[in-house]
């Protein structure tokens, strides 16, 4: 496959340029890999449009404010999750056994569960299944899924001494 000359010269400009951008995207985002796919689609952006910018001088203003643009988009389109409050949480009880143990207590809890909620937990915590996934593997109601992992969790926390 043969190359225009102005794909050689996108090419040279990634190059050259590429981790200068690549420092401006990370200070956008503040965390190396969303800045990389930052400067991904900007740099997708500036190919799209590359035969329609006259001044290569200006090429780096160009990505930066189609990463500007971009990041922004992205502020917009993320939903909050967290939201301030006037009054902090109260502190967490401490943990009632040590890091290692805690996960020896849960193996054993879950061994001691009845068969249909303990493959309702593993699907739906160590699979990651979502209720009707798991509905239709298990060849229950969804109502039962939800019912079945709801008595599931309150026998571990009682189990572990969570409740």
């Amino acid at each position: 496959m043969q190359t225009t000359s102005w794909e050689d010269e996108f090419r040279e400009y990634v190059t050259a340029r590429g981790p200068a951008l690549l420092r401006a995207a990370h200070q956008l985002t503040g965390h190396p890999l969303d800045a990389e796919d930052l400067l991904q689609n900007a740099l997708t952006k500036t190919y799209l449009a590359w035969d329609r910018i006259e001044d290569r001088n200006a090429l780096d203003g160009y990505v930066r404010r189609a990463m500007v643009n971009i990041n922004i988009s992205q502020w917009r389109r993320r939903k909050l999750e967290e939201y301030p409050s006037d009054e902090l949480p109260e502190p967490a009880a401490h943990d009632p056994l040590p890091a290692p143990e805690i996960h020896e207590a849960l193996e054993q809890a879950l061994r001691e569960l009845p068969e249909r909620m303990r493959a309702a937990i593993v699907l739906r915590y160590y699979e990651d299944m979502t209720e009707p996934e798991i509905a239709r593997t298990l060849g229950i109601s969804v109502g039962t899924v939800k019912s079945t992992v709801s008595r599931a969790m309150a026998k571990l926390r009682t189990s572990l001494g969570l409740s």
